[in-house]
């Protein structure tokens, strides 16, 4: 086991992240400078011929009157059934949480609820397996829709479509919508289209410096801006990430006028044509809310993604080592009862509201989009 601590190092473990199966970009270098506000450390774990076997990427925070909490998203990198290599990286983790003194490090892994390997493993290394009780209680989603591409052309991809969801793509395109990629410039009229977004499904938007620091630290290699544009007007776009074998579908946005000539399925197929052409193994749409009941309302994200002919995965939630059981206890709770304080205020200032009509939607105020070539 050892961490890494130069950029020789961070090159191995690049080179290693990209080449595993199990690789997510939110366990990359690259990821933990977006999260600028998180010290990051990674531990890796070698082989024999000192061969890297496993990474953890872990960012950690102060809280305060709590300590540090460390996080890792989507780790473990490493085989869910290698047990030495569980064992490396866990033993690693604990020096860091003493030299940060953690209450806890926790885990949001890319392993599937039903592996009893990992989870029998984990707990023999000390961890608990915590089974959330709504999306509220993790920090990533614990379901996605992950679309195979390997070995398929886009035809065979298009043709395992919902048939909807094909019309819906030509439909755009017989419509005009063309799909066009964006440069940095570009990046306030998307921040401008998820500003929108939020305000009609009621969540914050992230700012316009925060996708301008995504772009800094992952492009022009590992993502891109598509904007899809009608009559002129940009009307959605998307961040695509791209690592290792995969693409994933990562922020996304759309404006309230001229939904009908669906930009949006057309913005997914485009994502899922550059992945086809870069050769990746799995197209990630990411987060679907736990749906039990398919005609349930609320459900049209999941019933959206689905049209894509994905499979639908289900992770095993939250794992975590408890290096000072109470605190991170009593940090749990204080966390639940904020986000439920914060809901009920939410909540309260909705109904305040005096009730209106609904205006008419008015196009965006945007910045004029960039000239310059793709990619600058």
């Amino acid at each position: 086991m050892r961490f890494v601590t130069d950029d020789a190092s961070r090159r191995l473990y690049t080179e290693f992240l990209t080449r595993h199966p199990r690789c997510n970009f939110q366990q990359s270098p690259e990821w933990a400078r977006v999260k600028s506000n998180w010290k990051n450390e990674i531990v890796l774990a070698e082989d024999a011929e000192g061969s890297i076997t496993g990474g953890l990427s872990i960012l950690i925070r102060k809280i305060p009157l709590f300590g540090s909490l460390m996080y890792a998203a989507r780790g473990p990198v490493c085989g869910p059934d290698d047990a030495d290599a569980l064992r490396q990286l866990m033993e690693g983790a604990e020096l860091l949480a003493w030299k940060y003194r953690a209450m806890a490090l926790r885990m949001e892994p890319d392993v599937e609820e039903d592996d009893q390997a990992f989870r029998a493993a984990m707990e023999k290394l000390g961890c608990k397996v915590h089974t959330p009780r709504d999306a509220r209680d993790l920090i990533q989603p614990r379901q996605v829709f992950r679309l195979d591409l390997r070995g398929k052309t886009e035809a065979e991809v298009l043709a395992g479509f919902h048939p909807k969801l094909r019309y819906n793509i030509r439909l755009a395109e017989r419509r005009g919508v063309v799909v066009r990629e964006g440069t940095r410039r570009d990046l306030a009229i998307f921040s401008a289209l998820m500003e929108e977004t939020a305000r009609r499904d009621g969540f914050i938007a992230r700012p316009l410096s925060y996708f301008q620091r995504v772009w800094d630290e992952l492009g022009p290699e590992h993502t891109t801006l598509l904007l899809a544009w009608y009559e002129g007007q940009p009307v959605a776009g998307a961040m695509p990430i791209f690592y290792g074998n995969k693409t994933w579908y990562a922020f996304g946005a759309s404006a309230t006028m001229h939904r009908n000539v669906m930009p949006c399925p057309l913005l997914q197929w485009e994502m899922i044509k550059l992945a086809l052409a870069r050769g990746d193994d799995v197209y990630d749409l990411r987060g679907v809310l736990e749906v039990t009941d398919e005609a349930a309302p609320n459900n049209g994200l999941y019933l959206f993604k689905r049209r894509f002919g994905g499979e639908l995965h289900r992770f095993i939630g939250e794992v975590y080592a408890p290096y000072r059981p109470v605190v991170y206890r009593l940090y749990r709770l204080a966390e639940r009862a904020f986000m439920a304080a914060r809901d009920r205020l939410t909540t309260l200032r909705r109904h305040r509201r005096a009730p209106a009509p609904a205006p008419a939607p008015e196009p965006l105020a945007l910045p004029a989009p960039s000239l310059a070539p793709a990619g600058q």
